[in-house]
């Protein structure tokens, strides 16, 4: 069984929780860099890490890296690459992306346009002809330059892995299907325990819980570029992956996850996009301003993306907001709130300060994830105490 490099790219500061998540899965990792996430596996990897994934935005299989201080370099190293390996005679191959930091070469469509005219001559070569129909299977390449390495991809996903498939509908300024997941995956919150979401828009937060509750795969119910790549992954390895998180699932957990907004619309969508990721009995939806939430349990979780304030019109409006709704959890004694913002005084608006914040960037935004712990429930009668509790 052949072995890759895969390589996962990711929000920056979530490369941790993903190289849990690859780990889990039973993967080694062999580096971790700023926005990826680079681990050894099998084509059935390529199958299982674009299925089960919940924050990584897609799945790479490197195809080599090297060191280019100059056009010439780049063309050479790239023509130097075993392109016959992945890309058959009539594929149709371009450099979708590439991305440069610190280094010499800088502009990303003149390295697109030179790594193609590369490929080409290598491939020209290899099969013996003298122009490509690229009538076949796609086969998009990403590239990364870091201070002069090129690290150089092929993207096995397509459609960004965000794009579960659920959401058809969403809120002004939604938060990533990816970033949501990984919120959740950085608190201690189980499918046992209360969730809720006071400023949930289209749902994406109530609904990824949903999804982690009842260990649905992010992607079992999408399509992904390399399927159709048959002579590298075979239609039976992705039929057996599919049936594989299909087994997994379990819709019979019990639930308290829940989402209101002050938008009737939203609720509206949020309910919708519920039924689509077909969690809609695992989670409820209800119209109400974050500012008179409440909840009778006891030692639940809010994991919540409230508004920012970016906009201009909306700047002034913020504050009121956060102390609002930070008068209304200090109401809620024994719960931990999770909030993701890039607002600078939610601590003095909810009226303490976090015990940890974690610096996350929501796509070219700088955003922090503030965490007010709760007590952690009390221990069970002749049981151990709860050690996933709020601290």
């Amino acid at each position: 069984m052949r072995k890759y490099e895969l390589i996962a790219p990711c929000h920056f500061g979530l490369e941790a929780v993903l190289k849990k998540e690859i780990i889990d899965l039973g993967y080694d990792v062999s580096q971790v860099e700023d926005g990826r996430v680079t681990f050894i596996g099998d084509d059935e990897a390529v199958c299982r890490a674009n299925i089960g994934l919940r924050t990584a935005d897609r799945v790479l299989l490197k195809i080599g890296s090297f060191r280019a201080e100059t056009f010439d370099e780049l063309f050479e190293n790239t023509k130097a690459l075993p392109w016959e390996e992945y890309i058959p005679s009539d594929g149709k191959f371009w450099v979708a992306k590439a991305a440069s930091i610190k280094s010499r070469l800088f502009s990303p469509s003149d390295i697109q346009s030179i790594m193609k005219k590369a490929m080409v001559e290598r491939l020209k070569q290899v099969y013996n002809i003298s122009r490509f129909p690229e009538t076949g299977e796609s086969f998009p390449i990403r590239v990364f330059l870091m201070k002069d390495l090129v690290t150089v991809g092929l993207d096995t996903t397509g459609e960004s892995l965000h794009k579960r498939g659920y959401r058809k509908l969403t809120a002004r300024a939604p938060i990533a299907e990816t970033l949501a997941a990984a919120l959740l995956m950085l608190t201690p919150w189980r499918a046992d325990r209360i969730l809720a979401d006071p400023f949930c828009g289209s749902g994406t937060i109530p609904i990824e819980a949903a999804m982690l509750a009842a260990n649905i795969a992010p992607g079992m119910n999408r399509h992904f570029i390399s399927e159709r790549w048959g002579h590298l992954i075979s239609g039976k390895r992705w039929s057996d992956c599919f049936e594989e998180a299909h087994d997994l699932a379990d819709l019979s957990v019990c639930t308290d996850i829940s989402g209101c907004d002050i938008d009737s619309d939203m609720i509206g969508i949020a309910r919708k996009n519920a039924k689509l990721a077909g969690v809609d009995g695992l989670v409820s939806f209800k119209q109400r301003d974050a500012a008179e939430f409440s909840h009778d349990g006891r030692y639940g979780f809010i994991v919540t993306n409230p508004p920012y304030g970016e906009r201009l019109e909306d700047k002034s409006a913020i504050p009121a907001l956060y102390k609002k709704f930070g008068a209304r959890f200090g109401l809620l004694d024994t719960w931990s709130l999770y909030v993701i913002t890039s607002y600078e005084d939610i601590e003095k608006d909810i009226g303490r300060r976090a015990d940890k914040n974690r610096k996350i960037y929501n796509g070219m935004m700088k955003t922090y994830y503030y965490q007010f712990m709760g007590p952690k429930p009390p221990k069970p009668a002749g049981g151990k105490a709860d050690d996933r509790a709020g601290k």
